[in-house]
Formats: C-alpha cells, sequence, structure tokens
C-alpha cells in the first residue's frame, strides 16, 4: 500500500501540488471554527457565529463551481490566485473590523467564502498531466481524498493552537496568508501553468447538462447529509457522555475510519465498472452508520465511528472516477467543483435536519439519520443505474496535450464554439 502511494508522490510536482493544495485549503476548511473562536473573543453571541459561518457555506457554496467554470476557460493561474488573494483579503477585512459593523461583517465573510479558490478540483484536473496512466490516477484520487481527511483533523487543531498562542484574529490571518502561499505554489507550477481545457462546448448549463452528472450530485447530496447529521447527533451524545471531550474522540474516529478505508482502497486496483463499485461502496456506507444507534459507552461508540468512517473516502475516490466520466469536455474542473459544492450543502442540510429530529426524537434517532440518508443516496444509484452506465455519445479521443480526461462531444452544438 505504502509503495503505491510513494510511487504516486515520487512522480515530478505530485507531492507539491498536493501539499499546496491542502495548504490552499486551509482558510475553506478551518472557516467555520475559525470565525467561531473569533466572534466569541470580541464578545459575540454562538448565533451570530453560526450565522457568520451559514453565510460563509452558503456564499462558499456558490463560489466554487463558478470560478471552477472560469478555470476551465481561462486556466488556473489567472483565476486562483486572484481568487485566493481576494479571499484572504476580504477575511484580512473582517478581521480588523471585526463584528461591530455588522453589514460589513457579513459583506467580508460572504466575499471570502465566494472568492475562495477551487483548488480541490483543479487538482484533480491535474493528476492525469502529472501521472502515468489511468490505474495511478485513480489511486491518487485515494490519496487526494485521505489527504483531505487529514487535512479536517490537522486543521482545527492549527487554528486552536494559534488562537491560544496568539490570539483568534491572529488565527484568522496566519491561515488565509497560508492559504494565499498554499494556493501560489500551485499556480507557479509548471503543470498548472501549462494546463488547459480542452475546448468546450458552448452551453449555459456547463458541466450541469451532464445528466450522469447530476445524479451523483443527487446521490451525494445524501451522503453529506449523512455526514452533517453525525455531528449533531455525536454533540447529544457527548453531552451525556463525558462532554467534549467525548466529541472530540467521535470526531477523530470518524476522521480515522475515512483515513484507514481511503488509504486500503487505494492501495488496489478494482476489477469491474466503477458504478456498480460506487453502488456497493454506498451501500455499505450506509450500513455502517447503523450501529451507531446502539449508542454503547463512549469507548464502543468511538470504535463505532471508526467502523462508520471507513467507507466514506472510498466512496469520494470512487465518485471521482466517474466524475472524470461523465464531465461534459471542457468542464472537469467545474464538474469536480460541483461535486465538492454539493457534497458540503448536504453537510449543512445534514446538520440543519439533525437537530430537529434529536430535539424531538432523542439521540438515537438522531444517529437514524445518517443510515437513512445512506439508504437514500443508494437508491438514487439504483434507480439511475442505467445513466451512470451510459457511455458518452459521440466520444472522441483526440491527440492533444490537452488533459481533460473527458473528450465528449455535445452532439447539439458546434465544436467551434466556447462557452
Amino acid at each position: 500500500m505504502a509503495t503505491g502511494y510513494l510511487e504516486i508522490l515520487r512522480a515530478r510536482h505530485a507531492l507539491r501540488l498536493l501539499t499546496g493544495t491542502l495548504v490552499g485549503r486551509l482558510p475553506n476548511a478551518t472557516a467555520a471554527i475559525a470565525l467561531v473562536l473569533f466572534v466569541r473573543a470580541s464578545g459575540g453571541t454562538y448565533s451570530l457565529a453560526g450565522a457568520l459561518a451559514a453565510v460563509y457555506g452558503v456564499a462558499n457554496a456558490v463560489g466554487q463551481p463558478v470560478l471552477g467554470r472560469l478555470v476551465d476557460l481561462y486556466g488556473q493561474p489567472r483565476v486562483q490566485l486572484p481568487a485566493a488573494v481576494l479571499a484572504a483579503l476580504s477575511m484580512t477585512v473582517f478581521a480588523f473590523a471585526g463584528i461591530g459593523p455588522l453589514p460589513l461583517a457579513y459583506a467580508a465573510v460572504a466575499a471570502s467564502g465566494l472568492c475562495a479558490p477551487p483548488l480541490e478540483g483543479g487538482l484533480r484536473a491535474l493528476w492525469p498531466s502529472v501521472l502515468r496512466g489511468e490505474e495511478q490516477v485513480h489511486s491518487a484520487y485515494a490519496m487526494d481524498a485521505v489527504a483531505q481527511e487529514v487535512m479536517f483533523t490537522v486543521g482545527p487543531l492549527l487554528v486552536t493552537v494559534c488562537a491560544a498562542v496568539w490570539d483568534a484574529r491572529a488565527a484568522l490571518l496566519v491561515l488565509n496568508a497560508l492559504g494565499v502561499l498554499g494556493a501560489l505554489s500551485v499556480v507557479v507550477s509548471a503543470p498548472s501553468r501549462a494546463w488547459r481545457s480542452a475546448p468546450r462546448e458552448a452551453h449555459w448549463l456547463g458541466a450541469l447538462r451532464s445528466r450522469g452528472l447530476l445524479v451523483l450530485l443527487a446521490a451525494f447530496l445524501f451522503v453529506g447529509i449523512a455526514l452533517g447529521s453525525i455531528t449533531v447527533a455525536s454533540v447529544s451524545y457527548a453531552d451525556g457522555h463525558g462532554g467534549d471531550a467525548v466529541y472530540g474522540w467521535l470526531m477523530a474516529g470518524l476522521g480515522l475510519g475515512a483515513l484507514v478505508g481511503g488509504s486500503v482502497y487505494g492501495a488496489r486496483q478494482w476489477a469491474g465498472a466503477p458504478e456498480g463499485r460506487l453502488r456497493v461502496l454506498v451501500a455499505l456506507l450506509a450500513v455502517c452508520y447503523l450501529p451507531l444507534m446502539l449508542m454503547p459507552g463512549a469507548v464502543g461508540m468511538v470504535l463505532l465511528s471508526v467502523v462508520s468512517g471507513v467507507f466514506l473516502a472510498p466512496c469520494i475516490a470512487c465518485a471521482f472516477i466517474l466524475v472524470d466520466r461523465h464531465a461534459p469536455r471542457g468542464t472537469v474542473t467545474e464538474a469536480f467543483s460541483w461535486l465538492v459544492t454539493t457534497f458540503t450543502v448536504g453537510a449543512s442540510v445534514g446538520t440543519g435536519l439533525a437537530g430537529p429530529v434529536v430535539q424531538a426524537g432523542g439521540t438515537v434517532w438522531g444517529f437514524a439519520v445518517p443510515g437513512a440518508a445512506g439508504a437514500v443516496s443508494l437508491l438514487v444509484l439504483l434507480a439511475t443505474g442505467r445513466v451512470l452506465a451510459a457511455p458518452v455519445r459521440g466520444a472522441v479521443v483526440a491527440a492533444s496535450s490537452e488533459n481533460d480526461p473527458n473528450r465528449a462531444v455535445e452532439p447539439r452544438f458546434s465544436s467551434t464554439d466556447r462557452a
């Protein structure tokens, strides 16, 4: 397993691109906790902190696919770096203005979320130009999913350390400065500067005109709901079993499970079509959520949280392969950004849904939500199996240096047009 990942990381530019992307995404990954710490330190309420975090999340969900489309049209350096700088400047304005002028606070946070660069989708668009062959690219997708879990574990720790050593304002400033440096490291690399999307077919829907991609987005909306609902149900469980420390261990267990599952999944080549494999993985994900309803003692619950996370990263990695196959020509970055956005929106919906469920039926029903959401995701994939399995019509493999993995020509539009 280690040998396969080391082979990928030894590829020229691979380690730099992966590291730069992870560092560049730190402001985005830690925005919620950084905003809460800053608002609390500034004397604001938790309601205000939650509202600002929600504004950031909504703005980010809007900005990612829009910026992803711009990357496909104009290249990575011309979009990613200016977006990172604007996002950092907006958060700097918020850090120094504080929560006093609320309209300015909301506007600055919204601008920061809107301008967060789509580095995650950009990295996945770059892998085919850096690695050798489809098998390595698929392994890189799994490694990428694992690295995201590490970032979401280390990122909040970094925020709390910065806030403890300096203060909450310094944490905001340091993280956003690191984000700009990470984006800069990516966009000045040779693969990023050389990358060009394939000529895209003119269509206002962009990547969303692909029925296969819409199926994936619908399925992963519910996977996101499952993950978001676990966080709320875990808070309710921890309140009666040891408090914040237990909650931290539950979240760490979830991340550890995803880390182990993604590492094992990406270490081998899988036979068969990815469409069928994704259905199996989502089914296993839903099944592994169900034991959480048993709610044993804290140690047993942490072990169950590890099990519940095992199939998350493999599901995401397998979905990346299908995004590659179904994104229309010239929309690969936008398509990946839509998957990230949908997953994020789903997690927000899950958080909002689990609260009333826990309030009305107790913690056990809160833990029923992720299993139910996973089951709905599986039903979506089963009901639309023909759409996902259908080959892209008119696929053409062009002799070109462009590394868009999809060569699908959309039949109703002239290939000379540019969207």
